[in-house]
């Protein structure tokens, strides 16, 4: 794939490495030059110094023939711009875009675009680990909204039907006994140390921790 990355802070140069040594064809650019030293020395992408809102700049990154265009500057407004510049000037097929600040969250949602906010995101990992420790995220969509938790099977819960242990907001995945997997339904019945794959809201799983403690 052909990739621009927008912004040579930590997190894009992180990205832009990342992406480099999959393979692709990256090109990085910021309008600070000490920013391409956060890149590692064996970085070999393409890397361009200029304002990232001038069109000459946007097209000698190759912006018009790119595959994926990923604005993460610590700007919220240069990326939201970056970002339309890309789908609606340059019909880049993969638009994705840093969200810096939260308060600025639903600028992104209102124009539709694929966002991530590192500083959400990490703040309700940190919560999720204080309020319950002992159930593992394995893998988290969007910003964090909804995420698949492994929990193992209590010996309180042993001989218990699925459908008694689930509360609102929570949807089973797979249940795997004995290194084998299967897609679970509300009658499986439950044995102690079972690994239950869940998918819920941090509400959700809330709940459903507090109900597999009480054992009720």
């Amino acid at each position: 794939m052909k990739i621009l990355v927008v912004g040579c802070g930590r997190m894009g140069a992180e990205l832009a490495y990342r992406l480099f040594e999959r393979g692709h064809e990256v090109c990085i650019i910021d309008n600070l030059e000490e920013s391409f030293r956060h890149l590692p020395p064996d970085f070999t992408g393409r890397i361009y110094e200029g304002e990232v809102l001038n069109y000459d700049v946007l097209h000698r990154g190759g912006i018009e023939s790119c595959d994926a265009v990923a604005a993460v500057t610590n700007s919220d407004a240069i990326n939201l711009v970056v970002a339309h510049i890309a789908r609606e000037r340059f019909k880049v097929k993969h638009v994705v875009a840093r969200n810096f600040d939260p308060s600025y969250r639903e600028l992104y949602e209102l124009f539709n675009f694929q966002v991530i906010s590192a500083t959400g995101w990490a703040a309700q990992r940190l919560e999720e680990m204080i309020y319950h420790g002992e159930v593992r995220t394995v893998f988290s969509a969007g910003n964090g909204e909804v995420e698949i938790y492994e929990v193992t099977i209590p010996e309180t819960w042993n001989g218990h039907s699925l459908a008694e242990i689930l509360t609102d907001e929570v949807v089973p995945v797979s249940l795997t006994r004995a290194g084998k997997a299967m897609i679970p339904d509300s009658h499986t019945v439950l044995l102690t140390f079972d690994i239950l794959h869940v998918s819920a809201t941090l509400h959700g799983i809330q709940s459903f921790w507090k109900r597999i403690l009480k054992g009720e």
